[in-house]
């Protein structure tokens, strides 16, 4: 259980901060990169929530649960016993729900851009936020041990975020697509 009395501690002002295991790390190092990037991941799923309903509102409320679950996986540096890691259940999860939604949609016939409705576009911009945290964790991963399923679990989100926007999109009017080269005569 976190207790927070105080918010400012002064302990980060000569620019560490405090790890899970009781280590400081850089706050420009490639460690608190990636859980600030996974932070800022779930604020864009928190953004896409507010305009969304159903089905997809609840798993994006999972999702930001397991957002915390993977920041304090990353802020866990090395074994511990005890640790909160991502487990293969939350990959394998996400990976279901891909398909349940994809089931219900047309094969993709261009590129999608990221619009059509907010909600839709909140959710692709939630996506290109986990691609950006997934590329910092594969960077702290080159540098240092990373429990891997953290790895599959930013790469299967993404792709859940991506067809979550389509699963949206095709109950709001379909997919914007891309037209290659559309405007090159204009």
């Amino acid at each position: 259980m976190v207790k927070l009395n105080k918010i400012y501690t002064r302990t980060g002002d000569g620019g560490t901060a405090g790890l899970v295991d009781g280590s400081r790390a850089s706050k420009a190092g490639l460690r608190l990169t990636a859980i600030g990037e996974v932070d800022e991941a779930n604020c864009a799923v928190g953004v896409a929530l507010t305009l969304v309903e159903g089905a997809t509102a609840d798993r994006l409320t999972r999702i930001q649960n397991e957002l915390f679950d993977l920041g304090a996986d990353l802020a866990t540096p090395g074994e511990m016993e005890g640790a909160l890691r991502i487990v293969p259940r939350q990959v394998e999860r996400l990976e279901e729900e891909i398909d349940a939604m994809n089931a219900d949609l047309a094969p993709l016939t261009s590129f999608i851009l990221p619009g059509g409705s907010p909600a839709v576009a909140a959710l692709h911009l939630a996506r290109a936020v986990v691609r950006r945290a997934e590329r910092a964790a594969v960077a702290l991963a080159e540098a240092e041990q990373l429990n891997a399923q953290a790895l599959a679990y930013l790469n299967r989100l993404s792709d859940h975020l991506f067809v979550a926007a389509r699963w949206e999109a095709a109950h709001a009017g379909g997919d914007v697509l891309w037209q290659p080269g559309a405007t090159r005569q204009n």
